[in-house]
């Protein structure tokens, strides 16, 4: 089949998402593009690991490996990479399905040798059954999924989203991988922004790189009850703040919230203007939604104050791994080889890139 081999990385890390796992590696299977290769990597957890390697023992194609770095999600990723033989790595959230052409879309993509990543549309699937009344589109991204203010079509992007996303591995040759210390690190404070990052990092190293996302690429993302709830979605913007504070850190504030302003003053103003005449009109939920979108802005803006002032305090640190080549996984396929990373201090990764690269489009 032409265009390049694509390896698949899942990130797990509990045996309460055991039958999440089991569907999203059958999903990769199913594809109608096959995947050279499906890397499970377990998020320092023996009994998971362990469970894992019984279940894929017999079966081609997947392999199961402990995360080589530390907790964390930016760093299994950094481990699948390393461990990966594909000319391409594409992400799959472990909680969700991807439909059948996910990787052919994805593939297609890369016919452009300019391009270095694309993402693709990710589709809540709600525990209850459908989306809270109060809860507005434009915050999808607080549950992991594609929100109102994307621009349809396959289109280029500023940043993929890292749950449904695709990289070509040259792309960390250049930029390095995923910063530790940004993303998420199992079930403790919801932070994210990792691969916005990684792909402002890759813009300034590659200029003349091109990022997409392509809404053909479809992924559907479970949303658990707990997450349907306004206390979550507080304490998830609330760390998008503080991711943010981050991504300025590493990148600077012009580039790092470039698509925030964006969004912030044309997409959020759309939405609680939509959400009061919802509410006038009697159509439930719409005081709600223009409430909850208020309510995220603020609170992201204090997030990012909090994240912005401790950075500076020096409360925060975080690093930027370099993919070393070679340093795949042993003929058992159980772990990545110490030394697979070399760690780096965060923004020597982007201390060549050229200033004010052109913006290559919109969050």
């Amino acid at each position: 089949m032409s265009g390049p081999d694509i390896s698949v990385v899942i990130c797990v890390y509990t045996e309460d998402r055991w039958e999440d796992i089991l569907a999203a590696v059958d999903s990769v299977r199913s594809q109608s593009r096959p995947a050279l290769e499906t890397l499970l990597v377990v998020d320092h957890n023996r009994a998971l690991l362990d469970r894992l390697a019984g279940e894929f023992e017999e079966r081609a194609g997947v392999r199961v490996l402990a995360n080589a770095g530390p907790r964390g999600l930016s760093a299994g990723r950094n481990t699948g990479i390393t461990a990966s033989h594909g000319e391409v790595i594409a992400f799959l959230d472990d909680d969700a399905v991807a439909e059948r052409d996910w990787l052919r879309r994805f593939a297609e993509g890369y016919t452009d040798p300019r391009v270095m990543a694309v993402g693709g549309r990710t589709m809540p699937v709600w525990a209850s059954g459908r989306r809270p009344g109060w809860f507005p589109e434009e915050f999808d991204w607080v549950v992991g999924c594609t929100y109102r203010g994307l621009p349809p079509g396959r289109v280029r992007v500023r940043n993929v989203l890292g749950g449904n996303a695709s990289f070509r591995r040259t792309a960390f040759d250049a930029a390095g991988g995923f910063a530790t210390g940004i993303g998420r690190d199992g079930d403790r404070r919801p932070l994210g922004c990792e691969e916005t990052e990684l792909c402002i990092r890759l813009t300034r190293a590659r200029p003349d790189a091109v990022l997409l996302i392509d809404d053909r690429a479809v992924i559907h993302h479970r949303v658990p009850a707990a997450r349907e709830d306004f206390r979550y979605f507080r304490t998830r913007v609330w760390a998008e703040g503080l991711s943010k504070a981050l991504v300025a850190r590493s990148v600077g504030a012009a580039r790092g919230l470039e698509s925030e302003r964006r969004y912030t003053t044309r997409v959020l103003p759309a939405g609680v203007a939509r959400g009061l005449r919802d509410a006038v009109l009697g159509r439930p939920g719409g005081a709600g939604r223009a409430g909850a979108i208020v309510t995220g802005v603020l609170t992201a803006a204090a997030g990012y104050l909090v994240g912005t002032l401790g950075s500076r305090r020096g409360g925060t640190a975080f690093s930027v791994p370099e993919i070393a080549p070679g340093t795949g996984p042993g003929t058992d396929g159980t772990r990545v080889p110490a030394g697979g990373h070399r760690v780096r201090p965060a923004g020597t990764a982007i201390s060549g890139g050229v200033a004010g690269a052109e913006e290559a489009g919109r969050e």
